[in-house]
């Protein structure tokens, strides 16, 4: 049995976030980690042109800012070099290859008691704390939905998390479904490589530009949300124009609105519209069924693809292995309380990083957790 005041699950940015947070307040914690690295959707499952898609000055964890040297926009390896600067300046050490079985709370000690199976020896390791984060993240287990057929279909299926770069899709006929923001850059990367691609594109989505979005986010600091919907959602038809044309639709409520009350991020736009205005990147509508290579869609046309890659986000396993709480986390693993009360629950028990507010909430969450602890203590 491993003992400490704070057990913290996940050693994602959020985990890094919390455990930095503690160590500045001298509060002893345990970090526990499934997978053989921190951070390992960055290190491990994205994609090799993925950037930040906010500014640093919101993308930062707490206590260290980025380097002044770094761009505006920071790249894939810029930010992984950056969380190994901020791992060994704060020196977190995760207990790697950990995979969370259970984690339940003992009234009579006032203590969660986990258990975590070594992932490479198989034996479980048990461990004690009074306090217990969950910072798994949102972006846990990679999600593909169930499609009629798809058991048939002849070429490679892959999700966003196994996909690098489209070199080796030149020629090929490409589908991307799903129209966030991994979506769209994927969909980019791949027309650039020479590969035929087409993106599904099933529900209305927001499209900003980087400079739209930065103005967007200053302005919330000195006017309500509604206001700077009404203004970007100007900017974007005045720059993008009718998206009708090119088979997208807007959806009624403004980009800040839908993020705030469904955590829906507009789609921050990095060249794949000029792509799809070009007719270089082919939007089409939801999939009804698939056919040994041919995708049939909505509109009952059907053409027929190479490769389809998911870009369908995530699912949460936490209820699997989070026993006893009725109060903070749904069945989805995402918060219950509303922003800005979501951070905390009962019996000791918090979450950092799922309030869909991207690092910046992370950061947030990490230093209102460690304060409640160190007054609680």
């Amino acid at each position: 049995m491993t003992e400490a005041p704070v057990t913290i699950i996940g050693a994602g940015p959020s985990g890094l976030a919390t455990s930095a947070y503690l160590r500045h307040l001298s509060i002893p914690y345990t970090l526990l980690e499934r997978e053989d690295c921190f951070a390992s959707l960055w290190q491990k499952y994205s994609y090799d042109r993925v950037h930040l898609h906010l500014a640093k000055q919101f993308c930062q964890l707490p206590l260290l800012p980025f380097p002044n040297t770094y761009p505006t926009y920071i790249s894939r390896n810029e930010f992984i070099h950056y969380l190994n600067d901020y791992v060994s300046h704060f020196d977190i050490t995760p207990t790697y290859n950990r995979s969370v079985e259970t984690a339940s709370y003992d009234e009579i000690p006032g203590k969660w008691n986990i258990t975590a199976r070594n992932v490479n020896s198989g034996e479980v390791d048990e461990y004690s704390s009074r306090f217990l984060v969950v910072a798994t993240g949102e972006t846990c287990d990679a999600n593909i939905p169930t499609i009629e057929g798809l058991e048939s279909f002849i070429g490679d299926v892959l999700h966003s998390t196994n996909y690098k770069n489209g070199e080796k899709f030149k020629g090929k006929n490409v589908l991307v479904v799903g129209s966030g923001n991994s979506g769209m850059e994927i969909a980019l990367d791949l027309a650039n490589c020479g590969a035929n691609t087409s993106i599904v594109v099933r529900s209305p989505i927001h499209i900003l530009s980087r400079t739209m979005a930065y103005a967007g986010l200053n302005l919330l600091k000195y006017l309500p949300y509604n206001y700077v919907d009404s203004i970007m959602t100007i900017m974007s038809k005045f720059v993008y124009g009718d998206l009708t044309k090119y088979g997208i639709q807007r959806p009624q409520e403004g980009p800040f609105a839908l993020k705030v009350k469904y955590g829906k991020y507009p789609v921050i736009d990095v060249g794949t519209f000029h792509k799809i205005k070009s007719g270089e990147i082919q939007v089409l509508p939801g999939i009804t069924s698939i056919k040994v290579n041919n995708v049939v869609f909505e509109n009952d046309k059907e053409y027929p693809f190479d490769v389809i890659v998911f870009a369908t986000g995530f699912k949460r396993s936490t209820k699997a292995w989070l026993k006893g709480d009725d109060y903070l986390l749904n069945d989805d693993g995402l918060p219950k309380p509303n922003y800005p009360n979501h951070w905390k629950g009962e019996n000791g028990l918090y979450c950092a990083g799922l309030a869909r507010r991207g690092l910046y909430g992370a950061a947030m969450d990490a230093e209102k957790i460690a304060h409640d602890i160190k007054a609680l203590l």
